[in-house]
């Protein structure tokens, strides 16, 4: 099978309307500095960079701050909801595309993704019928906790933690997205609901979700290292 080498035939969308009340920062964490860049302008710089047929970003109603990165002339912008599901409904309303047609789905906040990743994923998955996603297979030992006792350990042989990008039938994912249950956190999960079956392709475990403090420094560490291939 031939590698993909760019988004050719691909659109974009890119959640950025939470409010990152976990990272306790003066301004939403897609914003904070990371090495002279925000978070937000490294992602889109690396999804722009594979050249897709349309990135839209979508962001707060009240959030005049991504006008400030250099790359979002680049970007149509859609005005996201109270839920991430919400936000990408509102992104996916921009595309004028048909329902065979790819959308990939990707975390603002998820700006160490490698670039050989994305493509591995559009080569995997461009011939299934459904779509897919990037993971990592669990590899520590998983614990079901009541309170602070332990009441059992979870077989991890099938377990794996979902990441971004995620990459669907454009048809499907609306579908999906329009009738998600309460508590999907994910495309993929909406999707499931549906009862299909997405094909879960293996990332690499330094393309971290922003969330915490914690999650900042490591970033920091993983884009000083310079291009993410």
């Amino acid at each position: 099978m031939s590698r993909v080498d760019s988004l050719d035939g691909i659109c974009v969308v890119v959640p950025a309307a939470g409010l990152g009340a976990r990272m306790e920062a003066v301004r939403p964490k897609q914003y904070i500095d990371v090495g002279g860049k925000s978070i937000l302008e490294h992602t889109l710089t690396r999804i722009l960079g594979l050249h897709p047929d349309k990135l839209v970003l979508v962001v707060a109603r009240e959030d005049n701050l991504y006008k400030s990165i250099p790359v979002v002339d680049q970007c149509e912008i859609a005005v996201g909801g109270i839920e991430r599901m919400d936000s990408v409904l509102s992104g996916l309303g921009k595309l004028d595309i048909d329902a065979d047609d790819w959308v990939m789905v990707h975390d603002a906040v998820r700006p160490c993704v490698r670039t050989a990743d994305i493509l591995l994923l559009c080569s995997e998955v461009r011939d299934h019928e459904i779509g897919g996603l990037l993971g990592i297979p669990v590899t520590d030992t998983v614990k079901r906790v009541d309170g602070n006792l332990v009441v059992g350990t979870i077989d991890r042989s099938q377990l794996w933690l979902a990441q971004t990008p995620q990459l669907f039938r454009y048809g499907i994912l609306m579908q999906a997205l329009q009738a998600a249950p309460t508590g999907a956190t994910d495309e993929s999960s909406a999707v499931e609901a549906l009862g299909h079956q997405p094909m879960m392709v293996q990332g690499h475990s330094d393309n971290i979700k922003v969330t915490t403090q914690a999650d900042l420094s490591i970033a920091t560490f993983y884009l000083s290292q310079g291009q993410r291939q």
